[in-house]
């Protein structure tokens, strides 16, 4: 049997590490953003408010902040995994992978809130539209950050 360099054993291992990092600075981003929209700010109490059966208006600030955290954090590990399907699809890294692994992703972050999420919020129908508008711009704007960072971070090791 063959050995594997060690530098090569702990690649897959580091550009998940890589991927947690940019997830961390894409979400610090993703805020800014969040902050600059009319109904930037409501998705996380929205999810919070899920996970408690209660309106956004009266879920736990704190769960709401976990929830975005945590959710942003591991979503840079989950692009790792699908820019990884992808290359293996797709015969290697290249710039059409990444483009995939990004659409994927952005694909999966606004179906899981738009589809899942929301309609068990307890909000008026009137808001749902302008949710989603802003939770589409967030998504994008944490995926523009995500993206560079972990190509940049993947050149490293």
């Amino acid at each position: 049997m063959e050995s594997v360099p060690l530098v090569t054993a702990l690649t897959v291992s580091l550009r998940f590490v890589i991927g947690v990092a940019a997830g961390v600075v894409a979400t610090a981003v993703m805020d800014l953003v969040m902050a600059r929209l009319p109904e930037g700010e409501t998705p996380p109490f929205i999810a919070a408010g899920v996970l408690t059966h209660s309106a956004p208006q009266n879920a736990p600030e704190r769960l709401a902040s976990v929830v975005h955290y945590i959710a942003g954090w591991l979503t840079g590990p989950l692009f790792v995994w699908v820019l990884f399907t992808s290359e293996g699809l797709l015969g290697g890294p290249s710039i059409v992978a990444a483009v995939l692994a990004a659409a994927v992703l952005y694909t999966l972050m606004v179906g899981f809130f738009v589809f899942v999420v929301l309609p068990r919020s307890r909000l008026p129908s009137a808001r749902i539209a302008d949710i989603r508008r802003d939770w589409a711009i967030s998504a994008a704007g944490y995926l523009l950050v995500l993206v560079p960072l972990v190509a940049l971070g993947f050149r490293l090791v």
